[in-house]
């Protein structure tokens, strides 16, 4: 009997986790082993690969198929875009994004981190903690992931040697100190053979910690390691005027997600940033009545006053409040490919609100290579900095770091309405 065969029935939620790490590490290799293992392969997939792999001159099938799905990915056997996978178990769903090992790809990697709540960093044993590590290492502790399990792959290669993988463990552990990772867990492993992803195999037998799934299976879901501040941005106000429903001509709901934290009828809110406050008489999904919602929750708020509220404005409790400002110190990843303009206006898209926005100063851009700080005067691709952000209207926020919904955002070129970069605020 499989390890997959043992898990009960239990339901853990839901868990987005990637893969990142240096080209060649095996990332793809590993999730086409994981759905593999996990039997979450359809039979036209299964097919489809089996051709690709028979095409390529590959005796057995290459797993890594499964996710480089774009046709210049299988030319080039790399990784170009992030690909995102689903499978489930006996106790909970997954999504999992594949980011690409390539530098030039370094702004798809920060996409792919963003919503990750586990990374699993590859490293090729034969070739230990390599400069793309580093930068993907401290790229997820920028981004907040809150887990992170170092992968030590491609053991088979180098005899499953218990020294090696405690050598790797070890000058790891001394760069992640100095970006200050911790609680990192390490698991030795073949993605190719499988040893140590779902099942243990019998070439690791000195290593008696947990298998990947078994890490995977027991990591905590997004907004349950802590309890959080109620957030809800308002995306729509509800006003049904219908003919027939002459009982809805009163009716004002404001619709939205509930990014953080929950709500009960009867809870005090107040809305920012004009700061009425109110109280919830009703929270309805549809023709449904709750009494109370968490965060994911599209929901629509039933407020017992009469209060103006738009788009943009976001609800929170009254002992719960957030920044409501102009002016905001940012960690930027510039995406575009056209470097920034100091002098050029953004639109700022901060959970449901826009306004326009200026860099008003940039601090200095990190060399993620020896994460040296750098003073410059414009950001090109994948840059990443520390700048100062000015804006028309006021934005309601929250540092990153204690709400990533909340603490992030976009900018978007005005004329061609292409997201130029991504930021988190400090």
């Amino acid at each position: 009997m499989s390890a997959l065969e043992q898990i009960p029935e239990i339901d853990n939620g839901l868990l987005r986790f990637i893969t990142c790490g240096s080209v060649d590490d095996g990332k793809s290799t590993l999730i086409g082993r994981l759905l593999w293992d996990t039997r979450a392969i359809l039979a036209d997939t299964l097919h489809a690969i089996e051709k690709t792999s028979l095409k390529r001159g590959n005796a057995e099938i290459d797993l890594s198929l499964l996710t480089d799905g774009l046709q210049a990915e299988r030319e080039q056997g790399i990784t170009i875009d992030v690909a995102y996978r689903y499978f489930s178990t006996g106790r909970r769903k997954y999504i999992i994004g594949d980011s690409p090992g390539h530098e030039q790809y370094t702004r798809n990697m920060v996409t792919a981190a963003s919503t990750a709540n586990l990374a699993v960093i590859l490293i090729d044993a034969r070739k230990g903690v390599l400069t793309q590590t580093r930068r993907h290492s401290f790229l997820t502790k920028l981004l907040g992931v809150p887990n992170i399990v170092v992968a030590v792959n491609k053991m088979d290669l180098v005899g499953y040697d218990q020294a090696t993988f405690d050598r790797i463990c070890s000058d790891y552990v001394g760069f992640a100190s100095k970006i200050g990772l911790h609680d990192v867990r390490f698991i030795p492993m073949s993605a190719l053979t499988g040893d140590m992803l779902v099942d243990r195999g019998d070439k690791l037998n000195w290593y008696v910690g947990p298998t990947l799934l078994d890490v995977l299976e027991a990591t905590p879901s997004a907004h349950s390691e802590r309890d959080e501040r109620f957030r809800f941005p308002v995306q729509y106000v509800c006003r049904p005027l219908r003919a027939d429903r002459p009982d809805l001509h009163d009716y004002r709901g404001f619709m939205g997600r509930i990014e953080s934290g929950r709500i009960s009828v009867g809870d005090e809110v107040i809305v920012l940033p004009s700061e009425r406050r109110s109280r919830v008489r009703s929270i309805q999904l549809g023709e449904m009545n709750f009494e109370s919602a968490g965060a994911e929750q599209s929901v629509t708020l039933l407020l017992e006053d009469e209060i103006d509220i738009s788009r943009g404005d976001l609800i929170v409790k009254p002992d719960e409040l957030a920044l409501v400002t102009r002016r905001i110190d940012a960690m930027l990843c510039w995406f575009s490919e056209t470097p920034l303009d100091p002098r050029r206006k953004y639109v700022i898209r901060h959970t449901t609100r826009e306004a326009r926005s200026m860099i008003e100063a940039i601090a200095y851009r990190v060399d993620i290579n020896s994460l040296e700080e750098h003073p410059v005067d414009g950001l090109s691709m994948n840059d990443i900095a520390k700048v100062t952000l000015r804006f028309a209207q006021p934005l309601c926020v929250d540092s990153y770091a204690s709400n990533r919904a909340t603490g992030n955002f976009i900018l978007v070129d005005e004329t061609t309405n292409n997201t130029v970069a991504a930021g988190m605020i400090v």
